[in-house]
């Protein structure tokens, strides 16, 4: 049994020798698409701060500011999906006496702070300045983070992964030919992870709104894709 059991061992050994050939010779290079286009939308994010010598003050004055905004939002045409409450905090509010002598005193509460903030979609651009206009005047007082992004980036991300793809064939080009060696049959080709995001170019200017809004700048939204692709050396 034992003396079997080394023949059969030894079998197995020589498949796997026969098998662990000369390894094919490969390039492996990355590629990097972009594709650029006009945002379709943007996102916006601010906040409404009250305060007051009590929470309920505080929070009752936040809550008439906020409602008069989002009604405002509404009449403009920003469909309830698009409007999202995205932070809420009450804070109380001190004030801390001067210890000039090293005496032991503690903050004194002087009243309560309400923030309220709200993210909103604007799907309708042109309408962008007046809606950040109205709402300063109906109560927004912090904040004010934008970002333009597309509703639907899906075929400008197709066309970014088209040049990612052909960047990575002409640099295996380059090299396959400094090598002095021809390249075959795409082995494999990864794309990195992840939804490539928008990236602001400082292109194209949007037109006033009106007189009276705030100006905006649309400008241009660039997709990146890389690649990695491992190309045949032929032999």
């Amino acid at each position: 049994m034992f003396a079997a059991g080394l023949l059969a061992g030894f079998g197995a050994t020589q498949v796997l020798a026969a098998d662990a050939g000369p390894r094919e010779a490969v390039i492996i290079v990355s590629g990097e698409g972009h594709a650029a286009t006009a945002p379709d939308m943007a996102i916006l994010s601010f906040s409404v701060v009250k305060d007051a010598k009590t929470a309920r003050e505080a929070l009752d004055a936040n809550n008439k500011a906020m409602s008069d905004v989002l009604s405002a939002l509404k009449t403009t045409g920003i469909a309830e999906r698009d409007l999202q409450t995205s932070g809420f905090a009450i804070n109380p509010q001190y004030v801390y006496p001067d210890n000039n002598d090293g005496g032991n005193r503690q903050p004194e509460l002087t009243g309560y702070q309400v923030a309220n903030t709200l993210t909103v979609r604007v799907r309708d651009l042109a309408k962008l300045g007046a809606i950040i206009d109205s709402s300063v005047t109906l109560g927004i007082n912090q904040g004010g983070s934008i970002q333009f992004t597309n509703d639907k980036p899906e075929p400008v991300i197709v066309e970014a992964r088209k040049a990612a793809v052909g960047d990575a064939v002409a640099k295996a080009k380059v090299l396959a030919q400094a090598a002095g060696v021809d390249i075959g049959r795409i082995v494999e080709i990864a794309e990195n992870s992840g939804r490539p995001e928008p990236v602001p170019m400082m292109r194209s200017m949007a037109k006033d709104s009106g007189a009276e809004s705030v100006p905006i700048a649309n400008g241009e939204n660039s997709y990146t894709v890389s690649v990695s692709v491992t190309f045949a050396i032929k032999p």
